[in-house]
């Protein structure tokens, strides 16, 4: 499940307001490789702390739950209330990312084969919205689907990998070299200096209270599925920086996606993009339906705990199934409401993505900071897991 809730690859080819266009813009090829690096040695560290954490203290609530174990007891109920609140809110904008960026996508393929439509964006929030009600009712209705689901969301995140990849090695008329990839640095951005740009493993944690032996379970889980994607993240990047063509027209693409372009510049031909541009589709499509899930056990965790309004309410579970049905639909309902957003600004809705990135870090960094501080005070106090 936490290999398909992070999804490296598709989404260094999905975010095209974030990752591929501003990584592109903001340094070229270098910002692209070399930020990646970094990210994949900060979010090792992040997860192995985490892991730790979790080993001691395997509670759905994850990072609010451990905070209140290792701050000072003045400090537990206001931290673990913000870092609980914050860190909600950037699952609910990361699941909102998924069946954005597919709803994205599929209206970048109408604009790409129907030169007469004009993009609207309601019509992206219609698409959006459908893809949510898909996941909300597989994740209410279709329980017994559940584990056929993971299993197709893998199969599509390993085998969709190697035919992209393959596609592309074998179909690009001319390939980039090394000289480029590596070296190259560009600034588009208009600043006067030149900086790098380096812009959900945790989602296990949220689920640690319905798997067997969560303290061992869980961490291996975690830097588990981090490698996997890591591994893939960096090939399909190389891949990508290889074979992507002119930079400038994969830029300026009417469909608004890069990797659109891309792939149209690789096949030679717009079915051949959107034959591969539908692997991604289809696996943000899925993949919507694990991030609600766990982002539902987290706002079920935080209403155990009284710590959100109408926590009664929604800490409630359904007598029939045991699900969290009512965290589920409130989730989906703040989902639905982002949709809304979209239709009076995109900018203001991509403003709200991007918290994904900023409350799930702050919800990580806390609570590291406070077990760092009790291991270099008060070691004594610490009860390690196995």
């Amino acid at each position: 499940l936490t290999v398909v809730l992070m999804s490296t690859w598709e989404a260094l080819s999905r975010y095209s307001p974030t990752t591929m266009s501003s990584g592109l813009v903001s340094g070229g090829p270098v910002s692209l490789i070399y930020g990646f690096i970094l990210a994949i040695v900060g979010s090792m560290a992040t997860a192995a702390s985490l892991g730790e954490m979790v080993s001691m203290y395997p509670t759905a609530g994850g990072q609010y739950h451990f905070i209140a174990k290792f701050a000072p007891d003045k400090w537990q109920n206001i931290l673990s209330w913000f870092v609980g609140w914050i860190g909600t809110f950037g699952w609910v904008s990361f699941t909102a990312s998924a069946p954005y960026l597919a709803a994205g996508m599929i209206q970048g393929l109408v604009v790409l084969t129907c030169e007469a439509y004009q993009p609207q964006r309601w019509h992206l929030s219609l698409i959006y919205w459908a893809l949510v009600g898909f996941a909300t009712a597989l994740n209410i209705w279709g329980s017994r689907l559940f584990s056929l689901v993971e299993t197709a969301s893998l199969v599509i995140h390993l085998v969709g990998f190697v035919v992209v990849l393959i596609v592309m090695w074998v179909c690009v008329p001319a390939k980039h070299n090394a000289t480029f990839v590596f070296t190259t640095f560009l600034n588009s951005t208009g600043w006067s200096s030149n900086g790098l740009a380096c812009l959900g493993y945790d989602g296990a944690i949220h689920l640690c209270e319905e798997m067997v032996n969560p303290e061992t379970a869980v961490p291996y889980c975690m830097l588990g599925s981090l490698t996997i994607n890591d591994i893939l993240g960096f090939v399909f990047l190389l891949t990508i920086l290889f074979c992507m063509g002119d930079m400038e027209n994969a830029l300026d693409t009417p469909t608004n996606y890069p990797i659109i372009e891309i792939f149209r510049s690789v096949t030679g031909s717009s079915a051949g993009s959107c034959a591969l541009t539908a692997v991604l589709i289809i696996a943000a499509w899925l993949g919507t339906i694990a991030l609600l899930a766990s982002t539902a056990r987290m706002v079920l965790s935080l209403a155990r705990d009284r710590a959100l309004p109408f926590s009664g309410y929604l800490s409630q579970l359904d007598t029939h199934t045991d699900l969290p049905k009512r965290a589920i639909i409130t989730t989906s309902s703040l989902l639905v409401l982002f949709g809304l957003i979209n239709i009076a600004s995109t900018t203001a809705f991509n403003a709200i993505l991007s918290l994904a990135v900023l409350g799930l870090h702050i919800s990580y960094l806390v609570p590291i900071l406070f077990f760092l501080w009790r291991r270099l005070s008060a070691p004594h106090s610490l009860s390690y897991g196995p």
